[in-house]
């Protein structure tokens, strides 16, 4: 899971923090102590984030919500950290801007929202007083609301507005910014409490909005902050572990259609009409926000299978599209249950063991590389949706372990997974980079990993194994091109040979067939297909059964990948 560093324990914080405590009052901020607010709530969420994640049931679990606004916060945290700006407008706008780019999953837009809007009311202002913190949390929230088509209350959206109303009233009582964030955290809580009575499927389920627990953990922190406390201990109060009955019951009374996710990031060209745009996406899907940028909006929505190109396409229509994220939130949900009920822990492995950190880019992937070896660390990410450097150390830098070796299993990965390697070298760790870039070779990798072994050795050992096997990908192209000698149109199904482009077909198992004929499958013995990216498990089975017509001594074997965007992956040897 993500970890920031301890902030709390950050000796310029403990200076200022103790300055801050001193003051009789705090009458303006400026941009640098609004940065130290930032640091404090972004903090206290990383003590905390785990407890959201035990909330997070509401409407379909579309990833954790706790980690989702942790990495929203480190983004926009990290937007600022390295700034030494007093204009509170300007680091305000900037902070808006590192949580739109690094916002995740529903709860992470609307955050993001909420800082935009944030941004807006404090625009050129040098600092603010409590009646500007008071108008900056009302068009927070105003923002915020405008993101989300169809508003629903008993979420963050009602905390966010409960807590600007707070802010309305501290500021008509004192001029005290603490006073105004004491009032402000108080309602907030309180707001949590509340949002079972107006969310039906929470009280089933027995739980507060995640999404809500979290925007107040974020407000907290910086409450903590000026208040003098930590910002590193336990979390303050207790979340019993999910009923899973109450859950599944809840889960019935989920809106129908919301089976997948798909977050589109595009550049509108010319002034975007919202009003029209939001009608659009209402005839596509559900659980819609539109979250406005700079220069690039950031679409979510929930949908039925079928129609999960169709706000890509609408998207294409407006501007370019310079981001895709597409997500199976049913099948998250039952891997979120079945661990639950397994109780086991992410990772299995003894203190001292070599861990393996796997980049994954589906469901069904994860599942078969945790079970090709013991001390496998999964972290999400594929095409699309590459995991940061952070993400990646973040995998193993609480296991009982100083030894590592990291399989980004994608090209475009693998930087990322050489500077996580590198930042935990500086930290007194021993990690290898398999230089993987498929991920056929990566589970090839895996077949050389010994926990106990040397970690010299096992690297080594697992290095040599990527040779053992050819990658064939199957996907749909994204633009007309000629490369490689292979010309291609836009939407049309293509195969790559080792990441190469190699051919063009008008179905999956057409590209599949005419993959196999350029890697001379007929001298191989074994083909195992992964498949995702919609795909049904007849269809896979029926892409097997033309292979076998066609090469009768070859074995082919069947997986669920659940990879995004790759309709096959499938490795040959």
């Amino acid at each position: 899971m993500p970890k920031t560093d301890s902030l709390s324990l950050d000796v310029g914080m403990h200076r200022a923090q103790r300055l801050v405590v001193q003051a009789d009052k705090l009458l303006t901020c400026d941009g640098r102590d609004l940065k130290r607010l930032i640091a404090a709530a972004l903090a206290w969420l990383n003590t905390n984030f785990e407890s959201v994640n035990a909330l997070n049931v509401f409407p379909v679990p579309d990833g954790d919500t706790g980690t989702n606004m942790l990495l929203t916060m480190q983004a926009a945290y990290k937007e600022i950290e390295r700034k030494d700006e007093a204009h509170v407008g300007r680091v305000a706008h900037a902070i808006a801007h590192g949580a739109l780019m690094g916002a995740r999953g529903n709860s992470g837009v609307i955050l993001s929202q909420i800082w935009r809007g944030f941004a807006r009311g404090l625009n050129d202002l040098p600092t603010f007083a409590a009646p500007d913190f008071a108008r900056a949390m009302r068009e927070a929230t105003d923002t915020a609301y405008r993101g989300v088509v169809k508003p629903v209350e008993g979420t963050i959206l009602t905390v966010s507005k409960d807590a600007a109303v707070a802010a309305e009233v501290a500021a008509a009582d004192s001029d005290d910014l603490r006073y105004a964030l004491e009032r402000v955290v108080l309602a907030c809580h309180e707001s949590v409490a509340k949002t079972p009575d107006l969310l039906p499927v929470l009280k089933q389920a027995g739980v507060v909005d995640a999404g809500g627990m979290g925007f107040a953990l974020v407000l907290e922190g910086m409450l903590r902050f000026v208040q003098g406390l930590p910002l590193d201990t336990a979390p303050l109060t207790h979340i019993k572990p999910l009923d899973l009955e109450a859950v599944g019951a809840a889960m019935e009374a989920v809106e129908p259609g919301q089976d997948w996710e798909v977050v589109v990031d595009f550049k509108p060209q010319g002034e975007l009409d919202l009003r029209d745009f939001y009608g659009k996406l209402e005839t596509i899907g559900t659980s819609i926000q539109v979250g406005a940028g700079d220069d690039v909006y950031r679409v979510h929505v929930h949908l039925p299978k079928e129609k999960r190109q169709e706000p890509i396409e609408l998207a294409e229509t407006l501007g370019t599209v310079v981001n895709v994220h597409m997500e199976n939130l049913l099948a998250q949900m039952d891997d979120r249950l079945a661990q639950s009920k397994a109780a086991e822990p992410a990772v299995q492995m003894a203190a001292g063991q070599i861990v393996a950190v796997v980049v994954s880019p589906g469901t069904g992937l994860d599942r078969i590389f945790r079970a090709s070896a013991s001390a496998v660390s999964i972290v999400s990410g594929g095409q699309t949706m590459n995991p940061s450097t952070a993400d990646i150390l973040a995998a193993f830098d609480d296991l009982p372990t100083d030894k590592a070796v990291i399989l980004p299993n994608n090209k475009n990965i693998q930087l990322a997974a050489q500077l996580a390697a590198q930042q935990a070298t500086e930290a007194g760790k021993h990690v290898h980079v398999i230089p993987t870039r498929t991920v056929p070779q990566g589970l090839a990798a895996m077949l050389s990993f010994d926990p106990d072994g040397d970690l010299a050795s096992v690297a080594e050992a697992m290095t040599r194994r990527i040779t053992d096997v050819e990658t064939g990908e199957v996907t749909t192209a994204t633009r007309t091109v000629e490369l490689d000698g292979v010309a291609v149109s836009e939407g049309q199904i293509i195969g790559l040979h080792n990441g190469k482009l190699a051919c063009a077909a008008e179905s999956p198992d057409a590209a599949v067939i005419a993959l196999l004929g350029q890697m001379n499958a007929a001298d191989r013995e074994l083909l195992t297909l992964f498949y995702g990216n919609g795909l049904s498990r007849a269809q896979a089975e029926a892409t097997a059964a033309a292979v076998g017509a066609q090469y009768a001594r070859l074995q082919v074997e069947v997986y669920e990948g659940g990879q995004p965007h790759y309709h096959y992956i499938f490795s040959l040897e």
